[in-house]
């Protein structure tokens, strides 16, 4: 198969693993109605169940698209709940919440910095693109007290989540 794009090996990732408490933060939450500073602390506690955060590319991208369908057609917010984190400005994120009809089951964090991702251990250099990183797709499902219960990294450019297997641990 002629593919458009060439696969990236991404080599290791230092990220937290399960066991490990997730790192907590404070980056602008969005909504399909808003957007406020909170940290994934406040989230976590305010949840009734566990919390699946997800890191993804760009708003717009395959990957953000591909991943935010399968999310949304295996309704993870009836069980669980669901943020994610990229670089998308808020205004970004608002158009990706508005496409996808994400509604306030899913909210997003913005992180134009891409410190969230260093701080996981999972920044992604762009080729090419001196001083612009993403993170790499990845997924922790926390429970209550911010413990990971299950860790996904991505180790290719493009790689997508073990949806079944993140499914597995809140179903």
């Amino acid at each position: 198969m002629d593919l458009d794009f060439d696969v990236v090996d991404l080599g290791p990732a230092d990220n937290p693993s399960e066991g490990a408490k997730a790192l907590d933060f404070q980056r602008p939450l969005v909504t399909n109605e808003y957007w406020e500073d909170r940290s994934l602390d406040a989230v976590v506690t305010e949840s009734d169940g566990p919390t699946v955060l997800l890191f993804h590319p760009m708003a717009g991208s395959f990957p953000a698209t591909y991943l935010w369908q399968e999310v949304t057609e295996r309704e993870w917010a009836s069980d669980a709940t669901v943020v994610a984190v990229s670089i998308a400005t808020p205004y970004a994120h608002k158009e990706l919440i508005d496409h996808h009809d994400l509604r306030n089951d899913y909210r997003l964090f913005s992180d134009p910095g891409n410190g969230v991702a260093e701080r996981y251990g999972i920044v992604h250099d762009l080729d090419g693109m001196a001083g612009v990183s993403e993170p790499r797709p990845a997924a922790f499902v926390l429970d209550e007290d911010r413990e990971i219960e299950f860790a996904w990294v991505a180790q290719q450019w493009p790689e997508f989540p073990p949806y079944d297997e993140i499914e597995a641990t809140f179903r």
